[in-house]
Formats: C-alpha cells, structure tokens, sequence
C-alpha cells in the first residue's frame, strides 16, 4: 500500500524514510520541504493546525498557520515604511542598517531584558539590540540583507516572548490587557486567600475544637481545593518567566520563588492526602497573593515611566488634508491618512489642527505650540519658509506645508527612537549589577539548600518553611531594577524640558563634566544678527553701498552660517556667483560679472594673498585700520578690499546666569571663530574665564584636547556646521535646536527650547540620577545583605519575606519616579 505524507497528503516516493513526531506520534513526510514545514509548526507548539485543518497543505509550500506568517508580512517594504528607522554605514552607503523598536510582551524584569538581549546577540546581521525592561520595549538594528524583521521576531518567540513592531495605540491596549490581567488574577487570588484564611483562622484558634477528625480533615481538603487555583492559575507569572529563563540555560528571580511557591503546596498537599503533617495552604496563598500585588504595582510604575513616549506618538494626527493641483491655480483638498504623506506633498493645516509631517510653510502666518519639542507652552510665530515638526499644533491662521520628512523620518519620531536608546544604555555598573543579580540567584539556591540541609537535622519541623524565606526574601529583583528605572524617569523628565537626550553615556558622564566650552554666535547669542555698519575703502563709483550689499547677499546665500542671514533682505536676483566656495568658519568666495570676490573674516581675507598683496585705500586704511580688525565680515573684489560690514548680535536672556551658576563648579571658555576683540567685548560683559576668538574647527578641537590632557572632561556647546567636527573631540555635545542639521546629528544632547539655562537643568538631573541609582543600588545591596543571614538563622517567616520582597522592588521604582518631579 502507498503511503501518504501526513503533511501534505501526496505519496511518497519509493526510498523516501522521512518522518517528524506529531502528537507523540512519527508521521512520515514526502519530501524535505514538507518536514521543514511540519518541524517549524511542531517547533512553535502549533499542531493543533493538523486537528482543526479541513485540507492537506499543498507539496513543496510552506502552508504556515497564521502565527507564524505574520511575522512574514512584516518584511514587506509597504508595512516597514510605517515603523523602520534607516540608517546608513559609515561609508556613506545609504539603507544599508535598519532599525526599529519594538514592544515585547511577557518582560516581568530586568533579567528578561538581559535574556533576551544574550540570545538575541548570537543572530548574524544583528549589530544591536537594547531593551529596556521599563517600558517593555526593545531597540533592534540590523543589516536586511543578512536577517529579517521576521527572523527576529521569530527568534523572540522562541525564547518565550512576544515581540510586534512598537505603536503607541498598540502599546496602550496592549498594557490595558495586561492591567486587566493582572486585576483578573489579584481578585481571583484574593477572593480564594481570603476563604482559606478564615478556616485556617477557625483551626488555629480553636473554632473547630469540637468537631469530628473526619470534619477537620474534610475543611483540609475544602483548603486545597480553593488554594489549588491561586497557585496553578495566580502563579502562572511566575512559572513562565522560570521556564523561559531555564530554557534558556539562565537564572531569573523567577525562578526561586516557583521553587518556593511549588514546594510550599506540594508539601501541603501530601499531607493533605497522606493525612500526616501540617498544612500551609494560607501561607502559600497569602505568599502568592502578596507576590502579586507587588508585580502589579511594579507593573503600573513601569507604566507611567513609559507612557511619555507612547503619548509623543500619539501627538501624531491620524488623517491630514492634501493638496492636489487640479489646475494651474486652483488646488483640490483631499483627506488621507497621515502616515502616507510623501516628501513634497502639499498639505492644509487650519487653525487648532495638528501639524502632520515635517516641513516648510509656502504660505500663511500663523503661531504654533511646540510644547511638546521645547515645552514652552508659548506660541511661536511662524512665517513663509520657517520649519513646522509634526505633532505640533497650529494657531490662528492657514498654512500650507510642503512635506519634507515622511512621519518615520518626523523629528517626533526620532526624538522618539533616540530616547529609547539613551534610556536602555547601561553603564558600567548596571552591567556589573546584571553579572552579579546572574549568580546571586544561583547563590541563594545553594544557600537554600545548605539551609534545608542544617535546620532538617536541628529543627526539622520549620526547616521547610526557614528554607521557603531564604528563597524568597533573597531574590535580588530591586538589583536588576535599579538602573533602568532611574534612566527612564531622567530621560523623560528632560524630554519635557525641552532637552533631548541621544548618547547613552549622558547620564553618566555629565556628573563627571567641569569644563564646559561654548562658541559665541548662535549659542552665547541668539545669532539674529542685523547690519549695524559699513565702511567702504573704495573710490570706485561701482561700489555703492547699495551695490556692495548686494554683491555682499550673492556670495552669503550660499551659506548656512548665521551671519549670511542678514544680507537676505539686500538680495539682487540679477546677480549671480559662480564658482562658490564656501570655506568653513572662514569666509564665502566666487566669481561675479568676471571679478574674483571674496567676504569673510578679516585675517581669512589678508591670508588669501591672491596676487600676492591687498590694495587697500591708503587715506581710508590709515583713518580705519583700529578699527577693520573689529569688523564681523570684510568683502574683497580682485585683491582689493572695498568694505567692512559691522554686525550686531544680541545675547540670550539666560546666558549671564546660565555661566554664573556654570562657574561655581566647573570652567568655562569662548572658543569663537569671530575675531580676537569681538571676543574680548562679549566676555567683558560675561563671567566667563577664558575668551578665544579667530580659531577655526582644527583651533577648537586642540583647544579641547589640551583641556582634556591636563584631566578635565569636556563638553562642548555649539550651533553651526563649523562646530560639528570639534563634537567628536568633546567627552559631551550639546546643539542648540536652532542649529544646522548635521551639528545636531552629531551631538550627544540637542536643547530643543534652546535656552542655555536647560545645561544647569541637565545638570542637575545628572546628578539627581546618579545618586537615586546610588540609592537603589546601596538598598538593594544592603537589603539582601542583612536579610541573608536573618533568613538563614530562621528570623524571617514567610510573611515577612513576600512582604520584603515585594517592598524592596517598589521602593525603588517610588524612588526612582522622584525624578519625574520638578
């Protein structure tokens, strides 16, 4: 007789012995496809498809059940546009990383995080992985063309969680679920604790004196019966997360306490049965109970810390209005959802709607609310040109946007990601503590079993339950939280502030910072300049004032730094630069109507030595020469010098008392590119202790090293594109908000609100940080430190030990939450 492959039901070959155990049972499969497939549903606990399957699966396709082909569709380039981050390598091939949070399910505390961080490690093509045990999130980064989203997620579902692409609508039903779970299991546990504590109460205290053996026996058993479900159905946490970590060859907390709660109802049990011994049903379901209202308060403070993101993300409007041309003047409005907004779309945004995407405005005046970049509640006004961020909201006028960013390349979502990663990364002593928490478990099972070993032979009647307390009241929880929970709440108390954090070694270096380095324009000052003067050292009738202006506009519209604005208002479109150079914190040369110009700083222009010499007006040189040095700019046509342009920029409001409050405990120093004496009269009116003016980013990045070989440790504050490469010499960067696009890629902190002030803000939360993770650490050490011994010598009863336990955890999550206060 033929045989059929129970997969697909077609015959099987002559000399085909293939088989995969179904069901305990062998099945025989036709072909090696067939076998993969059968593994892959037997692997993932999903035959219950072949029971409820109505047709054989077709020969040679991998016919999945759904579980399992969900994660396949999350390849598609359609879906990943709508939550993967691209990166590129650093030789500046493009979408070669990428990168994505994601929200995993089942994380019950900080060693499931490092669990699945240590397995998920071992995947080709998988550069990085951070999860943060607070908001149960994971930051995952890889090259596509070695693994996918898919194998990922796969590979998290091996290990026992359940991992999906983060959403903040997702992410607030998933934790409602999770908190109704957790109600679900409080009230039915607590509901059955309470009815066996009141038997146990009638017989311990005499109640039942006068009733029959066989009643006493009969209540045993009613005691049994009502326990049976706080442990099998209450404790349920608690056996899945020692499962996963066994399976995984690791120790979790987890696991000495179901050793615990497993022990104390087996022993109950037997002596309910075997009608010998004492029973502790009470115990055991006061110490399930008691476990779980501190998994659920634990539960609901991780909630509120990570609920800030999510509510970010939820910021985003769902729908948007699009402007399609229906002909050369008029233009159509369409409403679409906001997630499928493309660069250059053109969109309405009305007043008191929210901002869609990121982009330009090309028409309207209006004010927006960027509470939630700065949180400045104030209004912002904001013109033709000016940028808008998604999620902001819109005032009291019309404004047509052109999209610039498509909703996962919005700054609200990187703001997002980047906050993700700073609040996962681990400094050194939080991965000292994980090592530690690794063998403290393996510790107390040995402790508790050297314990049973030495109370059985001098007091065996309570050797089981001085045993079950050194179990418990030892599980270091409290070490493993102690540092997530600080960094999340720090995080996201300078996220309100206006101060976004994107290295994750801020927290921990920025205690450790005493020299503190800032340019002057655009970060000092507010780098709106205006043209306070100019001086013109030419006869020449061509070079009017008005003329000089204009030629002065050509040359600056190709620059980015903030003294080129204000010549836009004397821009002449019939001029033109060709052969543009833009020299960086230099100066802007090229070429108009044939004549070589060049603008910039004084002692950049007399290097140049085009033809060898500078022909400058003798008479007008003689009666300015004090005077030319001091100037912001100078303009020069064919080696001659024609004008000198004075400009003014004003301070920050918050710059006097930001360096004051600066100078009691650290240094402070002006590296500028402007020149020596503009320097000089800024810090005349400014504690600040060293003024350096005329160096360029090469200057600035020895000034920073002789700082640092002489032990101070550094950071750097600037705005400009010229201070980009002196970040990477800097222990930290800080980028105004305002600041060009590839200064604040490159920093380790953006001031969103750019206020000055928010650095001492960043201070003083840095070393509030330190010392609430000083705290939990010093707690959670010397919990366990003094509760060791007394376990052991058989001091602590159950009770107390759940109780212990328990408080340790919340004390330093309470703790720990202290720094979302102002």
């Amino acid at each position: 007789m033929t045989r059929q492959c129970f997969h697909c039901n077609e015959a099987i070959p002559t000399g085909i012995n293939l088989s995969v155990e179904i069901n305990n049972t062998q099945q025989p499969m036709c072909c090696i496809g067939c076998q993969a497939v059968a593994q892959t549903i037997v692997d993932n606990g999903l035959t219950q498809y072949y029971t409820v399957r109505t047709e054989p699966a077709h020969k040679g396709q991998a016919l999945v059940p759904e579980q399992l082909q969900k994660n396949k569709l999350l390849d598609e380039a359609v879906l990943q546009s709508e939550f993967i981050f691209h990166s590129s390598k650093s030789d500046g091939k493009s979408n070669e990383f990428k990168e994505a949070i994601l929200t995993v399910d089942g994380i019950s505390c900080a060693a499931c995080a490092w669990l699945i961080e240590m397995q998920l490690d071992k995947l080709p093509g998988l550069t990085n992985i951070n999860v943060n045990a607070t908001s149960q999130r994971a930051t995952v980064k890889w090259q596509d063309d070695q693994v996918k989203l898919s194998d990922i997620l796969l590979a998290i579902e091996n290990i026992g969680y359940q991992a999906m692409p983060f959403k903040a609508n997702d992410a607030e039903i998933s934790n409602k679920k999770q908190s109704k779970a957790f109600i679900k299991r409080l009230g039915i546990s607590g509901i059955l604790m309470m009815q066996v504590m009141m038997i146990a109460f009638g017989l311990y205290f005499g109640a039942f004196s006068d009733m029959t053996e066989h009643n006493t026996i009969y209540l045993r058993w009613v005691s049994f019966i009502l326990s049976t479900p706080i442990i099998v159905y209450g404790a349920f946490p608690f056996y899945t997360g020692a499962i996963k970590a066994i399976r995984a060859k690791r120790l979790s907390m987890d696991v000495p306490v179901s050793i615990a709660i497993i022990l104390a109802f087996s022993a109950s049990a037997w002596a309910t049965i075997t009608q010998q011994g004492e029973v502790y049903f009470e115990s055991v379901s006061m110490f399930t109970f008691l476990l779980l209202i501190g998994k659920f308060l634990e539960f609901r403070a991780r909630s509120r810390a990570a609920q800030v993101s999510a509510n970010l993300l939820k910021l985003m409007p769902l729908t948007a209005v699009k402007l399609i041309s229906a002909d050369d003047i008029n233009n159509s409005e369409q409403l679409v959802a906001a997630k499928n907004l493309a660069k250059g779309d053109l969109v309405l945004v009305k007043p008191g709607e929210v901002v869609p995407a990121d982009g330009i405005i090309i028409s309207g005046i209006s004010q927006l609310n960027e509470a939630m970049l700065s949180g400045e509640q104030l209004p912002i006004s904001k013109t033709v040109n000016d940028k808008v961020f998604a999620g902001t909201i819109n005032g009291d006028g019309n404004i047509t946007v052109e999209v610039k960013q498509t909703s996962t390349q919005s700054f609200l979502s990187q703001l997002i990601r980047l906050s993700e990663q700073s609040q996962a990364h681990k400094p050194k002593i939080a991965k000292l503590s994980d090592k530690i928490a690794q063998y403290f478990v393996a510790l107390i099972l040995l402790t508790s079993i050297a314990t049973a070993i030495y109370w059985q032979q001098h007091l065996p009647e309570e050797a089981f339950w001085i045993t079950l307390s050194v179990l418990v009241a030892t599980c270091p929880c409290a070490l493993s939280l102690a540092t997530p929970t600080g960094l999340t709440c720090a995080t996201t108390r300078l996220n309100k502030a206006g101060i976004m954090i994107k290295g994750g070694h801020v927290m921990e270096t920025m205690p450790k910072v005493d020299c503190f380095a800032f340019d002057k324009t655009g970060t000092l000052t507010t780098g709106e300049f205006t043209i306070n003067n100019i001086s013109l050292f030419t006869d020449n009738p061509l070079y009017t004032r008005e003329k000089t202006l204009a030629i002065a506009a050509a040359l600056e519209a190709h620059s980015e730094h903030p003294i080129a604005k204000p010549f836009t208002e004397y821009r002449d479109f019939s001029l033109d630069a060709d052969n543009v150079q833009v020299h960086s914190g230099q100066g802007v040369s090229g070429v108009i109507n044939n004549i070589d110009y060049a603008i910039g700083k004084y002692a950049w222009i007399q290097s140049l030595n085009l033809a060898g010499s500078h022909n400058i007006n003798t008479t007008a040189l003689k009666q300015t020469d004090s005077n030319i040095e001091s100037s912001t700019c100078v303009l020069m046509a064919n080696n001659q010098v024609i004008a000198a342009f004075y400009l003014v920029d004003k301070l920050r409001e918050d710059t006097f008392d930001t360096l004051r409050a600066l100078n009691k405990h650290s240094e402070t120093h002006l590296l500028s590119g402007d020149n020596q004496t503009a320097c000089n009269a800024i810090a005349r009116t400014l504690p600040i202790k060293n003024a350096l003016g005329g160096l360029s980013a090469k200057d600035k990045m020895q000034q920073i090293k002789a700082a640092q070989a002489q032990g101070l440790t550094v950071a750097m504050t600037g705005d400009g594109v010229n201070d980009s490469p002196v970040f990477g010499a800097a222990h930290i960067s800080i980028a105004m908000g305002c600041g060009a696009d590839i200064t604040k890629s490159g920093a380790d902190v953006i001031l969103l609100n750019n206020k000055l002030s928010s650095i001492n803000t960043l201070i003083t939360v840095s070393h509030k940080t330190k010392r609430i993770i000083q705290q939990n650490y010093l707690w959670a050490f010397g919990y366990n430190a003094i509760v060791l011994p007394l376990a052991v010598m058989g001091y602590i009863t159950p009770y107390m030990a759940v109780i212990g336990m328990s408080a340790s955890s919340i004390l330093v999550i309470t703790n720990s939450l202290r720094l979302l206060k102002k």
